[in-house]
This record gives structure tokens, sequence and C-alpha cells, in this order.
């Protein structure tokens, strides 16, 4: 491997003189920076990346911590924050906690050792606040993705949870609904409590009582929900329509339907938060909430580098991104109205 003595040797200087040529520091001449430079391309030299940020206390590295790198609103949100990292001039480092808080502390204590810039960071819930205090303990600048967690300050980029979820009920109850199930994430997670929030909301100003029996939690992630629909659908007034509160859980639910002998969505509307990937095959196509997935990603990298950089106010930055509802065949005027 090539080192910077070797370098010096041809280029017929000190050691140092290289290294502040790689770290554009001290005073160079023009004419022995070119020569370094042209020896450095035909020696085909790579700087040691962990070694030039002890000198300039930098790594140009952030890293992305979501928690279901399968989800295709998380793929689409990787996506923009890479592309405005590169654009900004830094690597992106992904990691995947699959909303385990044992996961994230790992994949954190790695970023840390890593000495990474900053961290774009998704939480798996409130339960990640520990993980989040030693971030900030080591003075590493975080944004926070699409959920936040009680007692952490710092810049947030997200959905509106709550107003979504307002106007997806809506739309359900228009179609003449007012037995709507609510298939929610966890209450540890904010935008599920935002998103039952809404819900809520909409039932009261469209004078339809609130049922308990009506709602039912589950893991974002958790595909298989014969047990949950199934409890969903046991009383004598089943839903009519189902608001499932992510894409996974509303496939989840179509599959139990399926099987129960239920057809979407003549027997059962069904509606969701997110939107499933361009080219994803699902029969009726999905009544979607979508959100800007790309810009969740492109903006709090963006945020983060302002932070790192020094070029962002000194108070935190909240950025709110609007929802739009997409009308598609899985949710149906209901019979008979």
């Amino acid at each position: 491997m090539v080192t910077i003595y070797d370098i010096a040797e041809k280029a017929n200087c000190s050691a140092m003189t290289v290294s502040r040529v790689i770290n554009n520091t001290g005073r160079i001449s023009d004419k022995t920076r070119k020569r370094v430079q042209d020896i450095m391309r035909e020696m085909n030299y790579v700087p040691n990346t962990m070694a030039r940020s002890l000198v300039v206390q930098e790594t140009r590295l952030l890293s992305l911590l979501i928690t279901d790198i399968t989800n295709p609103f998380y793929t689409t949100l990787a996506r923009g924050a890479e592309d405005a990292a590169r654009h900004l001039g830094y690597r992106l480092l992904l990691a995947n906690s699959d909303e385990s808080v044992d996961k994230e502390k790992d994949y954190i204590d790695t970023v840390i050792s890593t000495r990474v810039d900053g961290v774009l960071f998704a939480p798996a819930g409130d339960q990640s606040l520990p993980n989040l205090k030693k971030l900030t303990k080591q003075k590493i600048p975080i944004v926070l993705l699409d959920r936040e967690v009680p007692g952490v300050e710092c810049d947030l980029v997200l959905g509106d949870s709550k107003e979504g979820a307002k106007q997806l009920t809506e739309h359900l109850i228009g179609l003449g609904h007012r037995r709507i199930a609510l298939l929610n994430g966890s209450s540890s997670v904010s935008t599920a409590r935002l998103r039952l929030t809404g819900y809520i909301e909409a039932l009261k100003l469209n004078n339809i009582t609130f049922t308990e029996s009506y709602i039912a939690e589950a893991d974002y992630r958790k595909a298989e929900m014969d047990g949950i629909v199934g409890g969903l659908f046991q009383s004598e007034e089943p839903p009519t329509a189902l608001f499932a509160a992510n894409n996974f859980l509303a496939l989840g639910a179509i599959r139990s339907l399926q099987e129960r002998g239920l057809r979407v969505p003549d027997d059962v509307s069904v509606a969701c938060f997110d939107e499933l990937e361009a080219g994803f095959v699902v029969d009726p196509f999905m009544t979607v909430i979508a959100q800007p997935a790309y810009d969740f990603g492109y903006m709090g990298i963006q945020m983060l580098v302002d932070r790192i950089q020094g070029k962002a106010p000194e108070s935190w930055r909240r950025i709110i991104l609007p929802s739009r509802l997409h009308s598609r065949k899985s949710a149906a005027p209901l019979q008979g109205t």
C-alpha cells in the first residue's frame, strides 16, 4: 500500500508537506502542490480518511439509521438522503434497526466509534431516548426523521400524521362508512399516537361514536395479521372499512381478510398510510395517504449538514411535510348507501 512517505520520497519533499497537500493546510507553493498531486495520481494513492479526520476534525461521513429498509417509504427516504449527501460532498453509512432498540444501540456505538460527523435518525420509538442521549453526550449532531422522541431537542423532519389520518378517515366516511377500524402501530411511537388522534377527530367531526373495539395495535413491520384482524371482525357489527397505519399492516390485513373469505373492497374497504413502491403488485391497488418520502431524506441531510457546518440557526428547526390522498380501488362506497 502506498504511503505518504512513498509520495514524499518521489516528490523530493517531506512527509509533512504531503500531509499538508492532502489536508489543504499550511502554506505550500502552487508548484510543489501540483507536483505532489501529480505523483499521488500516478501512484494511485488513496488517503487514509480516518487519519485525516484526526487532523481536520471531520470525516465527511454521515450515518442514516432507519427502522425498516424493506418498507418502500424508508427505501425512498434513503435514496433522497444519499443523493443529498453526495451533492454536499459527504458519504452516507446506512444502518437498519428493524424497530429494535437493542440493534439501534449497537449501531449507535458503531457510528460513535467511526467518528461520523452527524446522524440522520428514524428512532424505533420513545424507548430510543437513551440511545439518542448517548449521541448528544458525544456532541454528534442529530436530525430526527418521521418520528419524534419526548425529551430530545434537535432538528426534525416529520410528516403530518395527524392531518393525514384525519383526511383518510374522512375519505372513508365520505364513502358511507361509519364502522371504521384502525389498525395502528405501537402507542410508544409518535406517528401512531398522532394517527390515532387524527382518526378520532374525524369521527367526532362527523358525529360518529368512537368504538374502542375497532382499535388494534401491531408492530409496524408485522406481516402476519390473522389474529389481529380476526379480533377486529369478531363483533356482531364488524367494521366495513379498515384504516391501516402503514403499508405493511395494510398488506397483511388484506391477506388475512382474503383468507377469511372477505373481499376487498366489496365486503371491506381498506386504506393506509404511505405509498407502495412503483411496480408493486396488489389487487386491488391501495388507497393511500402518500408522504414525500424522498424529501424526508433529502431535506434531513441538508439540515444535518447545516448544523454540522454551523450554518443552522440556534433554535431547533421543525419541518412538517404535507401528505396527499390517492383514492384507488381498495376503498369503495359502502353498498346500500
